[in-house]
Parts: structure tokens; sequence; C-alpha cells
């Protein structure tokens, strides 16, 4: 990051790629293990998928998203929650917002889809979010299928939302994402993304700007500069050591560059003052 010409911070980035099961790409260290964060969110709407045939592709879209709680974020989940059918107050997300409600908080599509899960197979949706849950142990069932590792192989803790998050290698997360549209249920939230790339997270954000750059992708962004990224096949997993995500946009495009894929502006990211001036620029 430049200031007026002076390097004012780096951030380091780590990533890979994987096609047909082998590593084709890869910058740092590809076997880095972290937590999937938010990037889980595709990965947890699978068993929604397989479990309710009833859902549309902006169901699962919200389901799948970090959202900024804009208008039609907000009546996706409205939607999502009439159908599961749920009240708001079942959400075990944490309140945020003005007024705070749990409708705000940028996790509520997953949690709403882990409340549609519960009707679905006659679970209570009390405690949802527990690792003793039948939700929870889906969530990680699912996580071990698409993986290819063994349930007990796989580190968690508790993620932001209070749901369960789990925690792999960035070639098994690339792994992952180059399999997801192959898995059962797969191809409903996979298209689900792709119709919906506003619903997932923002116009300003890397993950949203990924799938509107790179038609047919799908991507999905997670806490501590983490993003996922998958499209024909290949998949992506980049990681900011720092985790910082403002630099997952420039190293992105510099590494799907390597794999024949342009991402245009979202190699160099201005840096404006409060004034909407420029004073200086994220890039490789």
């Amino acid at each position: 990051m430049r200031r007026g010409g002076i390097v004012e911070a780096v951030h380091r980035v780590h990533a890979v790629a994987v096609q047909d099961g082998a590593v084709v790409a890869e910058a740092g260290d590809p076997a880095l293990v972290a937590f999937m964060r938010s990037s889980s969110k595709p990965l947890q709407a699978i068993p929604l998928a397989r479990a309710r045939d009833d859902l549309d592709a902006r169901d699962l879209a919200i389901a799948s998203a970090s959202h900024l709680a804009d208008e039609a974020q907000l009546a996706a989940v409205r939607a999502l929650l009439a159908k599961a059918p749920a009240d708001v107050d079942e959400l075990e997300c944490g309140a945020e917002g003005d007024p705070p409600s749990p409708l705000n908080h940028n996790c509520s599509g997953k949690h709403a889809g882990m409340l549609a899960l519960c009707r679905a197979n006659g679970w209570s949706s009390e405690g949802y979010r527990l690792a003793s849950h039948p939700v929870q142990r889906a969530m990680l069932a699912v996580h071990a299928e698409a993986a290819e590792v063994a349930e007990d192989e796989i580190p968690t803790a508790v993620d932001g939302c209070g749901v369960v998050t789990f925690a792999l290698p960035l070639e098994r997360m690339a792994f992952v994402f180059a399999r997801l549209e192959g898995l059962g249920g797969g191809d409903r939230v996979v298209g689900g993304m792709r119709d919906y790339p506003e619903l997932i997270r923002g116009p300003l954000a890397t993950d949203t700007r990924v799938m509107r750059a790179v038609p047919g992708w799908i991507a999905k962004g997670g806490a501590e500069g983490l993003l996922c990224a998958a499209g024909y096949g290949l998949g992506v997993a980049l990681k900011a050591e720092d985790g910082n995500g403002r630099a997952l946009g420039p190293a992105a495009a510099a590494f799907f560059a390597q794999l024949g894929l342009d991402l245009g502006e979202l190699a160099v990211i201005p840096l404006e003052n409060s004034r909407k001036e420029r004073v200086g620029e994220i890039r490789i």
C-alpha cells in the first residue's frame, strides 16, 4: 500500500489453484491452514439444497451470502425465513444495525437457511448454532465430504456469528471449491450465486467483483483475509497472512492472470481520503 510514493504497509498473500485434484498454480504456502469462516457458506448451503426442493436460486444465494443489509438483501432473507417457516427472533446470529436486529447481521441469510434445514428434518431450532446440534453436525459432514478429509481431522472453532467454523489447508479449500458444483445439491447453490452475485456481498466487495469480472465463476470471501473462488472445474483459495482483506483484490488479479483470467480493475485499488481525493493505491 503506497501513499504519496511511500510504501506504508505490506500484505503477504498465499494462493493456490486446483484442477482435477492437482495443484496447477501456487504462490506462498498452499499447505497453510486457516479457518474458512464465511467462505464456507456455499458449502453450508448444500445440506439445505439437498433437503429443500422448494427453495429457489435467490434463497440459496442469500443462504451463501455475507450481505450488507441493503433492501434487496434483507428482502431475500425475509423470503427465506417465510419459506422455512421461521421468525426473525429465532435467528441466533446476534443483532446488528440501527435499530439492532438479527435480520441485519451479515450472516442472517445463512442462519435463515439453517432454520429452514431444521424445519425440513423436524429438528428443534433451539441451539442450532452449537456444535452438538444436528445442523452443525451436518455442516461438519459436508465439509469432510467435499474436502475428502475425515471429520475428526478438521479443526473447529466458533465463528463470529456463533456457529461452527472449519479449518483446512488452502489446497483443500481450492479442492473443495473446484468440485463444489459436482456435489449433490452443489449445482443449485452455485447457480444461485451466479444468478445473484449482488446478494453475496456488495458492489465494492472482492468476491462480488470477481463474479462480475469473470463470467461463470463464483467467489466467496471470509473473515481474516480469505477468498475462495471456482469456475469450470478450477478452484482457487487466497489468504492474506495478516488477515487484512484489502489486499485480496490485487493479489487475486495477479494470481488469476497466471491462470489466463483477467480481473481488470481489481489489479489496483485506489486509496482515497475523506474528500474522495486519490492519495495512494494498493497493488502488487
